[in-house]
């Protein structure tokens, strides 16, 4: 499958086991110019073979389905068809869910009680190669990358990192809340913080964090 260009007509196929949401859905979508309904699936299995038998340009495909999970429809799919857009649509608000999907390969994560302008929205980003997320889960998804992903120094207070640093230079607490101009109370507090931010259990486990980080050589 190729992705559609900017302009043009793109098809779609439909995966869900309740017959009046893809009756709602197809109604939707059929009313666009741009966007043609080429089928539809009630379970997993059926899915999986469709997508094999028309190639659509997107998977709109729901989470809980028979025979075959969506997570696992999404696994066998792009096992197959590594470059097929598929746009979740689910009840699940749970980021569990959505971290699996988008980890799995799927384009973008669509919530059920989504407003037509953002179904839509969504088909036509994921067909034209793009992600899209429901308003409702996109902060979620963000602020679950920056904790999981992004570098552990960023979840430090700027007070947090100059203490980080005294640490690995190999101060005492006493120096360290002499330098600061803070008690030594507080440092001991910083420390503790340190640890449980960094997942490290020992001073000696913070500075082998910070060598790894690049704080130190």
């Amino acid at each position: 499958m190729i992705s559609p260009p900017e302009t043009g007509r793109f098809s779609v196929l439909l995966a869900d086991d309740h017959a009046l949401v893809r009756s709602g859905f197809r109604a939707l979508l059929d009313a666009e110019t741009d966007i043609d309904v080429v089928g539809e699936a009630a379970d997993g299995p059926t899915t999986v073979q469709l997508v094999a038998a028309l190639r659509p340009d997107v998977l709109l495909l729901d989470i809980s389905m028979p025979g075959l999970s969506g997570l696992d429809v999404a696994r066998q799919v792009l096992e197959g068809h590594p470059q097929q857009a598929i746009l979740c649509l689910s009840m699940h608000r749970d980021l569990a869910y959505v971290r699996e999907m988008l980890r799995i390969g799927a384009k973008g994560y669509l919530l059920k009680d989504c407003s037509a302008g953002q179904l839509l929205e969504g088909v036509r980003a994921v067909a034209r190669g793009h992600a899209y997320l429901s308003p409702e889960v996109s902060a979620g998804v963000l602020a679950d990358y920056r904790e999981h992903v992004g570098s552990p120094l960023d979840r430090l207070s700027m007070r947090e990192r100059e203490v980080l640093q005294l640490v690995v230079e190999g101060r005492t607490n006493k120096e360290i809340a002499r330098l600061l101009g803070i008690s030594i109370y507080t440092v001991e507090a910083h420390r503790g913080h340190l640890q449980d931010k960094l997942n490290a259990r020992s001073t000696g486990e913070l500075v082998r964090l910070a060598m790894r980080l690049g704080l130190i050589s």
